[in-house]
């Protein structure tokens, strides 16, 4: 038996409400360690241990690479790194984003089941997509608590749908009462229960990690599709009948990631098309205007096809008469 010492929390869109909730709710002498991600973007500062450290009697800091865990404490991944457990101590790395994030959930999660197996506990919150759901797996696999925010009560329900349709939660609570189910479980006695395929858990973490590892390495087949992050090929590993991706230097995808990822690319190569043919159909209206009528029927060609494209964009969400999705 040992007990339960470590907790690592992941949450995207609608997160900081949930993690505020929760974190109220937890007791100054908590006896684990707190270990939150929260999807920000890489290039901006993140505020969220200043709210946290309001939040409740837990002191919040952002994470510092190298540094102890800390029983009572709540360590906050960083923008633009993965925050990970290595040898008891926090790593935090720039290695292959996952889901298209650094820091990622996935990568947390996996690392706190490979150091402490049964004396973990992982929690997701509100947020969009699915990351979270496949680290989540190798925590219940190793013998891990897991503890879902109720769907009904997240703002954005996606992340614990996920994850409730992978893995099954030993808690599915809303956040209100995650903090105090949190401090009824620190400390609880709990059984070893060895991972599934530690070699796997042993390398994927070491992928997060920046180690030089390939998706070869995890035996996994090739996927048939590419890499939205760099181009390369996607190699496929199967989980619970659900498949995720890994390309050969370790951006990884779920397939709801991949999906979204998918469609954001495709839509802008129809942008890229779109601006071909208005430059094409201007230059061949400048030409015809010269009296070289062959040049009109190629601005009538570029513009039929524009409208087309335009008709493709709309389809995809996007805004024809204006810019790409998520532009700017």
């Amino acid at each position: 038996m040992a007990n339960v010492d470590v907790v690592v929390i992941g949450a995207s869109a609608g997160g900081v409400e949930a993690l505020q909730s929760v974190m109220s709710r937890l007791p100054s002498d908590l006896p684990a360690a707190v270990l939150v991600v929260l999807h920000v973007p890489r290039s901006a500062p993140s505020a969220l241990p200043r709210i946290l450290d309001r939040a409740g009697p837990l002191p919040a800091r952002a994470a510092v690479d190298g540094e102890p865990l800390r029983m009572g404490h709540v360590h906050v991944a960083i923008p633009d790194h993965h925050l990970l457990i290595i040898g008891g101590r926090i790593r935090l790395s720039r290695g292959p984003a996952e889901n298209g994030h650094r820091p990622a959930i996935d990568p947390l999660f996996r690392s706190a089941a490979r150091v402490y197996g049964p004396r973990a506990v992982g929690v997701i919150l509100s947020g969009a997509r699915d990351d979270g759901a496949a680290g989540l797996l190798s925590i219940a696999r190793t013998g891990g608590t897991v503890v879902i925010q109720d769907p009904a009560d997240a703002l954005h329900p996606s992340m614990p749908l996920a994850a409730l349709e992978r893995v099954s939660s030993d808690h599915v609570v809303p956040a209100a009462k995650i903090g105090d189910l949190l401090a009824e479980l620190a400390g609880t006695g709990v059984e070893y229960a060895a991972p599934s395929d530690p070699r796997r858990l042993d390398a994927e973490v070491a992928m997060a990690d920046s180690a030089p590892l390939t998706a070869e390495d995890l035996d996994a087949t090739p996927g048939g599709y590419g890499c939205p992050q760099c181009g390369g090929a996607l190699f496929e590993i199967e989980e619970a009948s659900v498949p995720r991706y890994r390309c050969r230097i370790g951006h990884a995808w779920s397939p709801d990631s991949l999906l979204e990822e998918q469609a954001i690319a495709t839509e802008s190569a129809l942008w890229m098309a779109l601006r071909a043919l208005e430059e094409k159909s201007s230059l061949g209206r400048r030409m015809a205007a010269g009296g070289a009528d062959r040049y009109r029927v190629v601005a009538e060609d570029a513009e039929h096809a524009a409208r087309l494209i335009r008709d493709l964009i709309a389809r995809f969400g996007g805004d024809p008469g204006g810019a790409p999705t998520g532009a700017g």
